[in-house]
């Protein structure tokens, strides 16, 4: 049987000033390759526009990638009309045509909430919902028209190669899912990679980073904008 390689999903939260090359290169790895790339400014759109993010924003449009506005749900207790309305800046400012709701909750009391702020989002304009569970949630929350993808596992490399598929998730296409991994070494990525298609997570991201913050860093799969080529003999 032949896995397909999954698309990136990049978390890419470094400030487009501080990294001008990595949003370069996410820019020109472009959608052959990059599903979406989450836009987080501030955990959210932040106070105010922001230049250098609305250039960078305008960058990956311009390559054809899609972008996802980053919203945080603190597991379905921050209010609807708030949650929305950051959707709603996000849609403004930065003319994301998707929205990432992180920190899902995944119980089935919370499929209420999560399928009005879906209704909203969609009504908004954004053409791609993403709940970041981060692990796998209750099998409603895969019902058709919820979420176009569900983020099942965030976490180590570590705690990915141990990770155990629920049976639920054989009934639904690769697409739904994906599955994102940090702290993988760069000799580990083709087997990071490899182990995520077979894992039938449609899309994913592996990157080399740790600590408090491992999105900041390039994923396994893009070369950097800056990157020298090695000339092979």
């Amino acid at each position: 049987m032949t896995v397909s390689a999954p698309r990136l999903l990049v978390p890419l939260y470094v400030h487009p000033a501080v990294d001008p090359a990595a949003w370069q290169a996410v820019a020109a790895a472009g959608p052959a390759l990059v599903r979406a790339v989450v836009l987080n400014v501030a955990d959210g759109p932040g106070p105010a526009p922001d230049p250098a993010f609305t250039a960078a924003a305008a960058a990956l449009r311009a390559a054809g990638v899609t972008l996802l506005g980053y919203v945080d749900t603190r597991y379905g207790r921050r209010p609807h009309g708030e949650v929305v309305a950051e959707v709603l800046t996000h849609r403004q400012w930065y003319d994301v045509s998707g929205v990432y709701f992180d920190q899902a909750a995944g119980h089935p009391a919370a499929l209420p909430h999560y399928r009005r702020l879906a209704t909203a989002a969609r009504a908004a304009g954004c053409g791609t919902v993403v709940l970041g569970h981060g692990t796998h949630p209750e099998p409603d929350f895969a019902e058709p028209g919820l979420a176009d993808l569900l983020v099942t596992f965030e976490g180590s490399w570590a705690e990915y190669e141990a990770l155990a598929l629920p049976w639920w998730t054989g009934h639904h296409s690769a697409d739904r899912f994906c599955h994102l991994v940090y702290s993988v070494p760069d000799r580990l990525a083709r087997a990071a990679a490899a182990l995520i298609a077979t894992r039938r997570a449609g899309a994913g991201c592996a990157v080399p980073g740790g600590g408090a913050n491992p999105w900041s860093a390039l994923p396994h799969g893009i070369v950097p904008a800056d990157a020298t080529p090695t000339l092979i003999r």
